[in-house]
């Protein structure tokens, strides 16, 4: 007789999941154990058995202000933690970190909150400023702190509130103390002050915050006298109509805040855009439940999880690229870091793989690449569709708008697009593909070609299902001019700067990726400021990638315009300029390495931008005008690579 049953599961399985063992015994008179079953740790969920297209798509509510003045707009924004239905309805809550108005209920105790990942839209006004306290409430509701959902490596050079340094010996190289927050809103032409900078962090408000541990960053700012926990930013929205977005930007730890869900839109807005009458309304404060929306964000991003829902993370550096040491302080590559995460899940607006019902109308979508590294390469699987691209980063395009079947979107880039279903019938659907490679995206002319996305997974993206029309909403127009933009003329000599990978092993594998300039070569974070640039002067920036990789290169406060990318010797300029470093050779001159002709952006690159994908072998030139004074920062935004070195801090000067 059977009556003993003992369960074992073993973990980390990859793909093919978790494999229970039923062990039976015969029974007896003997004593039997428990048949409690022992508890064990989650395995990986294998992404093939998350059902797609399973749930609607989530569109994000408009954050709520707590007060709306002549002046100004105010919000008290929080950052909590909170479990949210990220999977399909059938399998496990995600734990996540969300950004909300603080004081609102969490989503567990009230579904109305406005606590969400990702975080509600903040609309705001073109020159009507715009003031935010965030508050960093990462605590336990007895006060404690919590510590990060993700591994948090302490040998980079990062936030590092305890002081402890970055050369210590891997074996305590996890970081499991209060998290430290800062938000920096990607776009905005913002006063240094508020923008976020990596160094000004500030801890929670907890009440075991360790002895020693430093509260606040060495640049923390904040422009009233507020408590532990807080800081006030103000924003002078003295920009144009555009598509921002807002996420988290601690120094060293900004990909683990993200990837816990610490980022949303923030839309800036202005009558030149309403006058082109374009397809709405969008989302706003107050709407009733069930209004139908035209104009829709949507931030693309990748995550892994475990078969209990939760959020799953590199913990070792072998999960990365297999390689198993020596670490930091007996190499220079860290522990945890690696060079790029990839999840294996594709995430709609907080939620794998969705569908939205369209009607066969036309429609207005904001796409943000919120991915860590991923460029999404996105095309319907319908030749009916087509995207009609009328703004990237910066704001409406130039001209008339760009009409693609094939749209590329790398990280922290934004596209503003309209696509017209009016053809299709009611009952039909579109889905989204994406054929960008599960890896770093090593440009358009690699070779041999990357393999594209897999088809049964983060080849897909989302799905439209065509239903019946409502009449309801503004139909709006493509329009057939968007808006002029004038080129710039520098003022000042250009900049020679250059994208350099740092490995062991002859390369194999990475332990930086930095910036750097021709004249001095690669430099880190903490190095002297080398991009000191005189308030208002125009310069055009040329930026050698001497790497594989393509490289979503951002500079804090200003949009530029690209200008060209230029194909060069890669390999001489490198042996050049090591013999330069080593004071063997003179120092190189990039127009002695150009093997080819310029070419100019891509049409939907014409606009005013903040994100630029430079591309391996080339060197790419943007041009800015550098309008206020303060301290920024520009960095690359495979945001591994930021987090390790690769930024560089970017002054301003009187």
């Amino acid at each position: 007789m059977f009556d003993t049953i003992r369960y074992f599961r073993i973990g980390a399985l990859g793909a093919l999941g978790t494999v229970t063992f039923v062990l039976m015994g015969c029974g007896d008179d003997t004593e039997t154990e428990d048949p409690t079953p022992v508890p064990v740790d989650p395995s990986p969920l294998d992404p093939k058995s998350i059902e797609k297209f399973a749930d609607p798509l989530v569109i994000p509510g408009v954050m709520p202000p707590i007060e709306t003045g002549a002046e100004r707009t105010d919000y008290r924004i929080a950052v909590r933690q909170f479990r949210q239905q990220v999977l399909p309805k059938s399998m496990p809550m995600t734990t996540v970190w969300g950004y909300g108005r603080q004081g609102d209920p969490l989503p567990d105790a009230d579904p109305a909150s406005t606590f969400h990942y990702p975080a509600f839209t903040i609309e705001a006004r073109s020159n009507n400023p715009v003031r935010v306290t965030w508050v960093n409430e990462l605590v336990k509701a007895d006060g404690t702190f919590l510590p990060h959902l993700l591994p948090v490596d302490s040998t980079i050079h990062w936030a590092d509130p305890g002081g402890q340094g970055h050369d210590h010996s891997g074996q305590s190289a996890l970081y499991t103390g209060p998290v430290p927050t800062v938000t920096h809103v990607h776009g905005a032409h913002s006063f240094a002050h508020s923008d976020g900078h990596p160094e000004a962090w500030f801890l929670p408000n907890a009440t075991n915050i360790p002895d020693g541990f430093s509260m606040r960053g060495p640049t923390y700012a904040s422009q009233e006298d507020v408590g532990p926990g807080e800081a006030v930013f103000d924003y002078p929205m003295d920009e144009d109509a555009a598509t921002l977005w807002y996420h988290d930007h601690s120094l060293g730890m900004t990909r683990l805040n993200v990837a816990a869900g610490l980022a949303g839109f923030w839309i800036i807005r202005d009558e030149a855009e309403e006058a082109l009458g374009l397809p709405g309304p969008a989302p706003s404060v107050g709407d009733a439940p069930g209004t139908r929306y035209y104009e829709i964000p949507l931030v693309l991003q990748d995550r892994t999880f475990l078969d209990d829902g939760s959020l799953s993370y590199p913990d070792s550096r072998a999960e990365y690229d297999g390689y198993e040491g020596p670490f930091i302080p007996d190499s220079q590559v860290p522990p945890i870091w690696g060079p790029e995460f990839f999840g294996n899940v594709i995430v709609v607006n907080g939620r794998t793989w969705p569908y939205l019902e369209v009607e066969p109308r036309l429609y207005r979508f904001r796409l943000l690449n919120g991915a860590d590294a991923r460029t999404f390469i996105l095309q319907p699987d319908n030749d009916d569709v087509e995207f009609q691209i009328i703004g990237s980063d910066g704001g409406l395009l130039a001209g008339a708008p760009v009409v693609e079947k094939q749209l590329l979107i790398g990280p922290a880039e934004r596209v503003d697009m309209l696509v017209d279903f009016s053809g299709l019938a009611v009952g039909e659907t579109v889905t989204l593909l994406n054929s960008g490679p599960d890896e770093a995206w090593g440009g358009p002319d690699v070779d041999p070609p990357q393999d594209p996305a897999d088809p049964d997974t983060t080849g897909q993206v989302m799905q439209f299902r065509i239903v019946e029309p409502t009449g309801s909403g503004e139909a709006g127009a493509v329009p057939a001019d968007l808006r002029t933009i004038e080129p710039l003329t520098p003022t000042a000599p250009h900049r020679d700067l250059l994208l350099q990978e740092l490995a062991v092993d002859d390369g194999q594998y990475p332990y930086h990726v930095q910036l750097g300039t021709v004249a001095e070569g690669t430099l880190p974070w903490a190095a002297p400021a080398t991009e000191i640039i005189k308030v208002d002067d125009t310069e055009i920036w040329r930026v050698a990638n001497t790497t594989e990789d393509a490289h979503p290169i951002h500079l804090h406060l200003i949009d530029f315009q690209i200008l060209d990318r230029t194909p060069f010797d890669v390999e001489g300029f490198k042996a050049a300029e090591q013999a330069w470093l080593d004071g063997t050779g003179p120092q190189p001159l990039l127009d002695d390495f150009m093997t080819g002709p310029p070419t100019g952006p891509a049409l939907a690159e014409a606009g005013e931008k903040d994100t630029v994908m430079m591309i391996p072998g080339t060197i790419t030139r943007i041009i800015a005008r550098f309008d206020r004074v303060g301290s920024y920062v520009w960095h690359c935004h495979i945001i591994e690579h930021e987090d390790n070195d690769m930024m560089r801090p970017l002054e301003i000067v009187e």
